[in-house]
Parts: C-alpha cells; structure tokens; sequence
C-alpha cells in the first residue's frame, strides 16, 4: 500500500464519528424492531393545519436508515483520504454530513408535509454536492439539471400530499395507511397516484426522467456512492414502498410500476454495457436497480416483497462497494477508461478483492446475498399479478445483462491486459479507502453464505411493513431446491457470459445506435434553450415599460379570473332587494359616478385626483349613513392623504398628450368587466347567509379580554395588534421611499 496522504484532521474525522454514533443507535433499536415493535416520536408543528413533526422507526425506515448511516460511515472515512488536503474539504463535508442528515429525516418522517421538507432539503443538498466541482461548466450542467428534474417532481409530490392528506382528513402516513381501501376508493385517488409517481419517478430516475442520474456522475466519488446506493435516487423507492400498503393493488398502481420499472431496468442494463467509463457504467447499473425495485413494488405477493427488501440491501452493498473500488482505481491510475485498464491485479490485490466479491454479489452468483435475490425476484415475477411472462422476461434480461456488466467492471481492470498507458503508475490505495469497499463486500458474501443474518433483522421487519405481517417473509436460502427459478438463474448465467464474451463488438453496435439516436439529455438542452426563449418574448411581452399595459394586464387577469369563477362554479348572482334605498343613498351613489365619470374623461392629472377623492368621499359618506363613523374618518383622512401626495408628485409630471389620450374602447371593456366582475361577486356574496362565529366571538371577547368596547378597535389594537404594526411599517416605508424620490426629483431639477 502506498503511504496515506495528509489527512484533514477533526473535520475528516468528526463526521465519521458520529455518523458512526448514529448507526450505532439504529443499531440498538434493531431487536425491537425487529420484533415487530414500531417507534414513534411527534412534535406539535403547525397544529392548525394538523402539521406534526413526527417520526417513525418501523421495519422500512429503520432498514433505510441503517443503510443510510451505516455506508454514510464508511464514506466520510473513505472521503478523508480520497479528498486529503482538498482547499474546499470543510465545505464538501458540510454539504455530505447535510444531506445524511436529510435523508435520514425522509425515511423517518411519519408525516406527509414532513416527508416533503427533507425530500426537497435532499434536492437541495444533492445539487450542492453534485456541483462541489462547479469550475466545470459539465458540474454546473449536471447539479441544475438533477436539481430541476427533481425539483419539478418534488413540486407535484406536493400537490399529491396535499390531496392525500386531505382524502384521508390527515397528513399522519400512519394514519393515512389504516384505511387503504376507503383512500383506493377515493374520488382523487388517480390525481394522488399520478402525483406521487411523478416525484417518485423523477427523484428515482425512473424512463424517461432517467437522463439526470448519469450525468450525477460528475459528482466526486465518494458522493456518487452515497447517493447512487443507499440514499438519494432510493428516495423515490422509499416514498412508493412507505405508501405501498394504502396505494397498492389498483390497475393504476400495478402498471404504473410494472411498465416504468420493466422499461427502466432493461434499457439501463443496455445502456450501462455500452459505457467505457467504469464510473458511468456502474451509474446505468443503479438504473437498472431502481427499476427493478419499482419492478416488485408494483406487485403485492410476499415472495415479490420479500425480493424487494433482500434487493435492497444486496443493492446497497455492492453498489457502494463498486463505487468505491472505482474510486481507488481512478485515484491511484489516473483514469477510468475500460479500454485503457488492466493489469492491476497484482499492484492492487486489496482493491481487485473487493472489485471481485462486489461484482459476483451483482452478477448473482452463490453464495453470494445477490443470488438469493436474484432467485426471490424470479420467484415473485413468476406469480406477478400483472403479466408474469413480461415480468419475468425483463427481469431475465436485465439480470444477464448485470452478469456482463459486472464482468466489465471487476474482472477487465484487473486481469485482462492494459489497453493503453495509464496517466499514474499504479499502486494500493491508503486503507482508509480500501475499507468501505472491503467491508460492504464482504458483508455480501456473508449474508448470503448465513442468510438468517439479515433475513430476521432487516428483510423480514421490512415485509412486516409492506403486508403488516412478518410471518408471511419467504426464508431466504442459497438452495430452494430444482424450480422455474434456478431455471432461469441458469439461464441468466448462461447468456450474462455469452454477452461478456461479445461485450465488444455489442458495445460498439450499441454505440453506432446511440450516436444515430436523440437522447433525453440533448433534447434537456433544447428544453432549456426553448424555456429561455419563453421567458425573454414573455418578459418582452409583459415587462414592456409601459405603465398602461401593466394595469391592464393585472386588471385583466382579475376579469378573468372572476369571470372564469362564476362560470366554472356555475354561481347565481341574484340581485339585490332595494326596497329599502333612501334619497341619500341615490345621491351619495350619484355622486359616486359623476366623480368616477369625471376621472375617465378629463385629460388633467389633478382633475382625475380630485374626481377619485369624491368617490372616496362618497364612500366614507356611506360608512356614515350606515353608523361608522369611526371608519368613515379613516377613509376621509387617507383620501385626503391620497389626494395631497399624489397631486404632489403629479404636479412634477409631464403634461398628459391630448394624441395619445383619446378614447380607447377596449379600456372601457376591460373597466367595464372588472366592474361588472366585482359586483357579481358582491351580489352573490350579499345572498349567502351570514356566518356569526367570528363576529360572536368579538363581541363576546372584546370588553373581558382586550377591556374596549369599540369592536373594530380591539380588532385592530389587540387580536392583530401584529397585522396592524405590519400594515404601520409598510406605510412608513411607502412615505420614505417617496419622500426620498421626491426629493431626487427636486434635487435633478436644481442641477438643471
């Protein structure tokens, strides 16, 4: 081994620590859990809006979060090194330890309105950490375009909880998974599941959202395999499998699933043998992993929970682990070019160790943890509810198709012959770096060679959470005996290799294919370039500079959607009963028009002013007739008030043009429109009946609790004494900020 580089010092090592500590806890929580006992611990958050902070440690968050800290543990050791002396390593760490925290927040959370903070604060961090190599223009490309796809999913996943947590009358995801069958029934059911696939799809990279996981890529090593294997594209997974128990089992959900997963596992699979970069292939490898877990999720039989759960943790494990022996090879060589490697067997035995027991657990041979759920995927494909040949044939596909990628992966760098001369001459990575990758593969020969290992602790309370019942876990063992799936295991043997053998030749027809065919990630730049475009002829249209047209678009947009309002609700605007209008309301409404008449018409500034100040004169006139006086005062003072500032800034304006000013019909149509819009609303709003909860509740609390009797008062002083302060400070600021433009105007004026 070579010498270990310069460390970090507390800041390498901290985050290890304690990240230790925190897999240490989950670590103790695992006999209960285990056991069927189910933590739970709740804060009051919003309460009004039934918003709790509450978290849940059952069979899936526990496993989740084990996942999560326990590889996070090795990552942070492993970044020590790999990163040794880096200038930005604080703030790499800061970013890393961050999105642990995040995702650890997600798996845990037992609230819908919860879930979707740490989702987002997952984006967020992800796109920090996917960018740490902003100097490159392609590390700017890739952190927007994963933060933009996930985002924009996030957003509809919000959309969705919100329905769901109001179809099930709370936001409680223990709650809401009581009555699966009354939530199933639902009117809005198609709109929440359309919802939540959505963000499913697009954090899990499910066809066709898949396009931003590769590109992650650029990220450094140690995050790659963070993300790519335990947490972050496994958020999407996580979400379906937490809500499997109350969505599951209708046509949408199946197919949904079934489609999206079959079509994501199988294309990635072929997408990843035609990748040269170790680093790349190993990311369409992850593809075809979250496709295969949708695969299960969209079936509901034990044997495809089962295989769920055991895939899970066999992906996690070898995932990390290829990551990270990927790393040491482009750590201490210099590249990660498939065609330029080889011959590293004997200058990196530790590395090609881990490379080999990793990729025999992907590949799914004994006794590896991978070929029990190989086996468990066949197993539940062959009774899945929808078509089982579709099923089993993309599972086929994908898994020999694993076969010959992970033959590229650990067997060509090592033992074939070197295609090129490597940049650095190559040797043993530090053994903080040879750790992770170790450990997490030997973890997957352990486990399969003594299955009960993780079947009681971890496979089982996670079926315990998807069927609410961990006797129905199928028993996991590397001999069931001569069935359809050791059939196919064999078959999937037999082709992987033949595929390995010819990787070539098919690498290169697939690259002849892919150069003549447009992918996702091309049209994303058209998609960026077409959305600039939008937004500057938007910006054209709408920021043109012109005071009139910004009015009448606002003003417009108000028509409209009263309007549009009325007729969608297919509200009656009955009109008003006037058996009851006096004299002085004829004249105080007559004085009405004849001001707002005067102010259409005039072509003076001042004039309009004052015509507007006897509308609001009649107004306050009106507030009088109706006995409040107190609120008629207000009025009067701030149209006085109006009237003086605004004549004075008027007063510094340019003459109005008689040309430009003359009769304009659609301003009397759009005005006319909002009027009539408006009164509409008045009208029907006069007719329904008078809700007294609020005003009983004033007039019962005003003199016991705020000791005054004028209602209106109180209101204002004491139950929104904040509103009120608010509303104060907004009119201060509105004052200087025209005292200070009036007296740069004045000031201009002097100079000239």
């Amino acid at each position: 081994m070579s010498a270990e580089p310069r460390g970090n010092g507390w800041v390498g090592v901290l985050p290890t620590l304690v990240s230790a500590a925190i897999f240490a806890a989950f670590l103790g929580a695992l006999p209960r859990v285990s056991a069927g006992e189910d933590l739970r611990l709740a804060f009051e958050w919003v309460p009004s809006l039934g918003v709790t902070l509450s978290f849940l440690l059952d069979g899936l968050s526990l496993t989740f979060a084990l996942l999560i800290s326990g590889i996070g543990t090795l990552v942070f050791l492993y970044s020590n090194s790999y990163l040794a002396g880096h200038p930005q390593f604080t703030r790499f760490v800061l970013f890393l330890f961050s999105f642990m925290l995040s995702m650890l927040g997600l798996v845990l959370s037992d609230n819908l309105i919860g879930v979707f903070v740490f989702w987002e604060l997952t984006t967020i961090t992800s796109y920090l950490l996917i960018g740490f190599g902003h100097e490159t223009k392609k590390g700017r490309r890739s952190a927007l375009q994963a933060l933009f796809v996930t985002g924009a999913g996030g957003l509809a996943m919000l959309a969705g909880f919100i329905l769901l947590g109001n179809a099930a009358g709370s936001f409680e995801i223990s709650e809401i998974l009581t009555d699966p069958e009354a939530l199933k029934a639902h009117e809005h059911y198609t709109a929440i599941l359309v919802l939540v696939l959505l963000g499913a799809f697009t954090k899990s990279a499910q066809v066709p959202f898949h396009f931003w996981l590769p590109n992650a890529m650029a990220a450094p090593t140690p995050v790659s395999a963070f993300l790519h294997s335990a947490t972050m594209v496994k958020g999407g997974v996580y979400l379906l499998a937490r809500l499997h128990p109350g969505m599951s089992g209708t046509d949408g959900w199946i197919w949904s699933l079934t489609i999206a997963g079959a079509v994501t596992a199988v294309l990635a699979s072929v997408l990843a043998l035609r990748q040269t970069d170790l680093k790349q292939a190993l990311a369409y490898t992850t593809l075809m992993a979250l496709g295969t877990l949708t695969l299960l999720l969209g079936q509901s039989s034990a044997y495809a929970m089962t295989a769920f759960a055991t895939f899970l943790v066999v992906h996690s494990l070898y995932k990390a682990s290829l990551f990270l022996m990927v790393g040491c090879i482009d750590h201490e060589t210099g590249t990660r070019e498939a065609g330029i490697l080889g011959g590293l067997g004997r200058s990196m035995p530790v590395t090609a160790l881990a490379a080999a027991l990793a990729a025999l657990s992907m590949a799914g041979l004994p006794p590896f943890i991978g070929y029990i759920g190989k086996e468990l995927i066949y197993a539940g494909s062959i009774v899945a509810v929808s078509s089982p040949v579709f099923v089993t044939a993309a599972a086929l596909a994908a898994n020999a198709l694993m076969v010959a990628v992970a033959g590229v992966v650990a067997l060509g760098p090592f033992w074939r012959k070197a295609g090129g001369e490597l940049p650095k001459t190559p040797h043993e990575a530090p053994w903080p770096m040879l750790v992770g990758p170790l450990v997490l593969a030997l973890g997957g020969l352990a486990f399969g060679t003594f299955p009960w290992l993780v079947e009681g602790p971890l496979v089982a309370p996670v079926v315990g959470s998807l069927l609410g019942d961990l006797t129905l876990t199928k028993h996991l063992h590397l001999w069931a005996g001569v069935n359809l799936p050791l059939y196919l295991s064999l078959a999937t043997f037999a082709l992987g290799f033949l595929l390995y053998a010819l990787h070539k030749p098919v690498r290169a027809g697939l690259a002849r294919a892919d150069a003549a065919t447009p992918t996702l990630d091309v049209w994303w730049d058209s998609f960026l370039d077409g959305l600039k475009s939008l937004a500057g002829w938007q910006t054209r249209v709408l920021q043109s500079g012109v005071l009139r047209r910004y009015m009448a678009i606002m003003f417009l947009v108000v028509a409209v959607a009263l309007v549009g309002t009325i007729i969608a609700r297919g509200v009656s605007i009955p009109l008003p009963d006037l058996s009851d209008v006096t004299w002085m309301n004829v004249v105080l409404v007559a004085l009405m028009i004849v001001g707002a008449s005067l102010a259409t018409v005039t072509t003076s500034r001042i004039t309009a002013m004052a015509s507007l100040g006897v509308v609001g004169i009649g107004v306050a006139m009106i507030f009088i007739v109706f006995s409040a006086p107190d609120v008629a005062i207000t009025q009067l003072m701030v149209e006085t008030l109006i009237v003086v500032l605004v004549a004075v800034a008027l007063l510094r304006l340019p003459k109005l043009d008689r040309a430009r000013d003359d009769w304009r019909p659609w301003d009397a149509v759009l005005a006319t429109a909002v009027g009539g819009a408006v009164t509409a609303v008045i009208f029907a709003v006069i007719a329904t009946p008078v809700d007294r909860r609020l005003t009983d509740f004033f007039e019962a609390a005003s003199y016991p609790d705020a000791h005054g009797r004028n209602i209106v008062n109180v209101i204002l002083v004491d139950f929104r004494a904040l509103d009120t302060f608010g509303e104060i400070s907004v009119v201060i600021i509105a004052a200087l900020s025209a005292y200070a433009l009036l007296r740069t105007t004045r000031a201009k004026e002097d100079d000239s």
